[in-house]
Parts: structure tokens; sequence; C-alpha cells
């Protein structure tokens, strides 16, 4: 049984795939609560009399929270465990869906979702993080990209519900149910899955690898025993024990430091990369800014939030395209050829955008100009959701060694939610300085970059054991 071929020869698939479906709702939330901004622009506009800077910070005042709670929860995660930390983010959610929807100024509005800010941001790290503590590692790259799926089948289930409730309403700033707005209801549909997600982690256990970490042994025996049969448990214990420090400390922030000067470890580094570069190509702008994107080429606000259901359609396909091929593949040639695709499209996009005129203060495009944005902004959400939306969650939970994995997350985590939120707070004041075609230009350079990132920094991860990776 020392092979690991046959180590997890009789693993419990049954309850791995339980256990990671529970934690992918997390990611559910994480895209719920990302995407359901993106219909209520104009209810916000109008409900708090903001400007364009208002309302960046309005969209964007989340991920300020995301921050907070990916690094955070990649702290906390090693004194309190994986699962307590989603548990706590599931009540972040309720908390923050309610109050979104009730709020009654920009100030209230904006404390509500930094609540769910931090809900996400420690979804966004955990879940991962902990699917690939409970999956062997010949099909930990799929169960991963589950999540992304999940991301994406939370945001599309955002649009769908804001599209569906702006429909039967009128528009989103239309009172509605109860006499409130349309865009208050939009908030507080999350508040399904939410409670949902809280009474589904009752089902799971704690991850068994944070169990021997914090040197519950028999716990993580019996965790393991459950997922793999007893006398691979024994055997894997054993394995994550030895790749601990020497000293067995417990994890720490300084662990990411290495050598006599205390110098970052060079995979912290690829995992801050990698983070920030997912956003720096400016694929939330879509998510979050989808409708006013495209009411700004010259579709109304029904067109634009149908046209955002689409592409929460095209993004799920793309997913499962990513999800059958990962383990087979590899990491590496999929990112880089996500880079130079997106390059390409975002490209593209600008193109379209700089032949736009100025008609009544809008841009207009001409008929094929507009189908060549719409093609383009499509085919780039669906090459970065075949690419750079699930894999690069899959290399941060499975890329670092078990000692530094919580730190390292919450460090690649912190950079990855600063990043998004600087690319959205920005897109508004681009859209009134520099237009379209200035915004989507400094998108598709930065694709370019991460290609060459790509190729010169990242390491293939693909079957390898999580006790065998090297920081």
């Amino acid at each position: 049984m020392n092979d690991k071929s046959t180590l997890y020869a009789q693993t419990n698939f049954g309850l791995v795939i339980l256990i990671s479906c529970v934690a992918t709702i997390g990611g559910f939330l994480f895209g719920y609560d990302s995407g359901v901004i993106n219909g209520t622009v104009t209810g916000l506009q109008a409900a708090f009399n903001s400007d364009s800077m208002g309302t960046g910070f309005n969209v964007a005042s989340m991920l300020l929270g995301c921050a907070a709670g990916a690094f955070f929860a990649g702290r906390l995660a090693d004194r309190w465990g994986r699962r307590t930390l989603l548990i706590l983010s599931a009540v972040f959610f309720i908390i923050s869906a309610w109050g979104s929807g009730i709020s009654g100024s920009s100030i209230e509005f904006i404390f509500y979702r930094i609540i769910g800010g931090l809900a996400v941001g420690a979804a966004s790290v955990m879940a991962p993080a902990y699917i690939s503590e409970i999956a062997p590692a010949e099909y930990r790259g799929r169960l991963i990209t589950i999540q992304q799926i999940a991301i994406i089948f939370g945001l599309f289930t955002s649009f769908l519900s804001n599209y569906l409730l702006a429909d039967i309403a009128g528009s989103s700033t239309t009172e509605f149910w109860m006499g409130y707005q349309t865009w208050r209801w939009m908030f507080w549909m999350e508040l399904i899955p939410a409670v949902t997600f809280l009474l589904a982690l009752a089902l799971i256990p704690e991850s068994p690898r944070y169990l021997v970490v914090s040197g519950q042994i028999e716990k993580a025996k019996s965790v393991l025993a459950r997922l793999y049969g007893a006398e691979a448990a024994a055997l894997k214990v054993e394995e994550i024990d030895a790749s601990l420090a020497a000293d067995h400390h417990k994890p720490k922030l300084t662990d990411l430091l290495e050598g006599p000067g205390g110098k970052v470890r060079k995979i912290v580094w690829v995992g801050i990369g990698l983070a920030a570069f997912q956003q720096l190509v400016g694929i939330n702008v879509v998510f979050y800014y989808g409708a006013v994107l495209w009411q700004a080429v010259g579709f109304s606000e029904g067109d634009s939030l149908l046209i955002n259901v689409i592409s929460g359609a095209l993004s799920i396909a793309a997913c499962v395209v990513a999800l059958s091929i990962i383990d087979k593949v590899g990491r590496k040639p999929m990112v880089l050829w996500g880079s130079i695709g997106m390059a390409i499209t975002l490209s593209l996009m600008a193109f379209a955008f700089s032949t736009g005129t100025q008609v009544d203060g809008e841009l207009s495009l001409s008929d094929n100009m507009g189908v060549l944005a719409l093609i383009a902004a499509n085919a780039y959400v669906m090459i970065f959701n075949g690419s750079w939306g699930p894999v690069m969650w899959v290399m941060l939970g499975e890329m670092f060694p078990n000692q530094i994995r919580g730190s390292g997350l919450a460090v690649a985590g912190l950079s990855q939610w600063i990043t998004n939120f600087a690319i959205t707070m920005t897109f508004p004041i681009f859209l009134a300085s520099i237009g379209l075609l200035g915004a989507y230009g400094i998108y598709a350079v930065f694709a370019l970059i991460s290609a060459i990132f790509v190729h010169k920094m990242v390491h293939e991860t693909r079957g390898i054991e999580l006790e065998d990776m090297q920081g």
C-alpha cells in the first residue's frame, strides 16, 4: 500500500464529491454576490444620487472586504480550520444580502457590501483550498474547477434573476413586491442560496490536512479513513506530518520567508503574480459593469441584461471544457494560451470601440462594429473562463506546501482582491476620460504581459501530491 498509485484505491468518491459540492456553494455565492451588483447600478445611482466616482465606490466597496476576507481567512483558517471559516462566510453572506437590499444611504449600503466582501474573500480562498486538501491528486484539478463553474453559475443566476425581475417590474428602479424597488429584491434573492450554504456545511468534515497541522491526529485519521480507507489514512497522515516544518511549529506568516536574509519565497511571488494578472486583464469590468458597457454602445437596459445572461451561459460552457481537460493538458499550457487569446480578443474590442462616434454624449457603433464588439467580448469571457478563471484558483489551492498554504493563500488572495478593487474602481474613471478604447487597450497589454509571466515563472502542478509541493 506504500505505492502512491494505489494510495486512493479505496477512495469514497461519493463522499469526496459531496464535500466538494457543498464547498462550492461558497463559490456560487462568490459569483452571485459579485454579479448581482451588475443590474443594480442604475437603481443605486437613483436611490443615492451618486456621481461616477460615488457609483464606482458603491460597486467596488465590496472588494475592500474581499481583500480583508481573503487575507484573514487564509490566516485564521490555520487557527480555526477551513470548515469553520466557510461557516463564518455563510453567516456574512446572509447579513450582507439582507442589509444591501434594505440600505437607505450609500454609507449603509457600503457597510453591508463590505461584510459581503469579507464573505466572498473568505470563500474565494477557502473553498479551493478545502477541496484541494480532501481530493486525490489525479482528480484535484477537475474537482477544484467545479468551484469556477459554481462561481460562473452564481454570476449567471444573478444575471438571470436581475433580468427576470427587471423584466417583470419594468425596470430596476420600479417599485415591486411590498413597495420595495426591484433593485432591492435583486439583493434579497441571494438569501436563498446563502441559507442553503450554512445548513449544508453541517454535513461535511474538517480538512484532514488542517487537523494534522493543528495536532489533531486521531480526528485526521478518522476523516481520511472515511475518504480513502484506514490503511491509506495512516500512510497519508505520516506523509502530511513529514511535509511540515521540522520543529512542527504552527503555521505563521514568516514561513513565507526563506534563507538568512529573510527573502520572500519564489513560490509566494508566483502566487501573487497569478492572482494579480487574473484581474489586470479586466474580466470583472465585464462582470460588474456589463450592463453599463452595453448601454454605452447603444443597447437598451433590457437587452444589456439579456447579453449578461448569454455571457454567463457561455462562461459555464467554457468552464465545463476546462474541467474536462485540466488534469490531462495541465495548468501551465491552459493559462499561457488563455493569456494569448485574451490579448487578441481585448485588442479586437478596443479596435471596435475606436471606430465609434459620440451621439448625444453616448458612444455609437456601426452595426458591423457592434457585432464585432459583442462577439469579441463573449469570446474573451469564454477564453478567460476556459483558462485563467478556473486554473488560477486551482493553482493557488494546490501550489503551496502544507506548512505555508494558509499564509500563501492569504497573501495571494489579498493581491487578487486589491487588484480587483483597483480595476473596478478605475473603470468608470477610464470610461469618462480615455473611453472604452483606452480601457480595453490597457487590459490587452496586461494580458500580453501575463503570457510572458506564465512562460518564465510558472511551473506545472498537475498530478503532484500536496505533500510533494516544493516552495
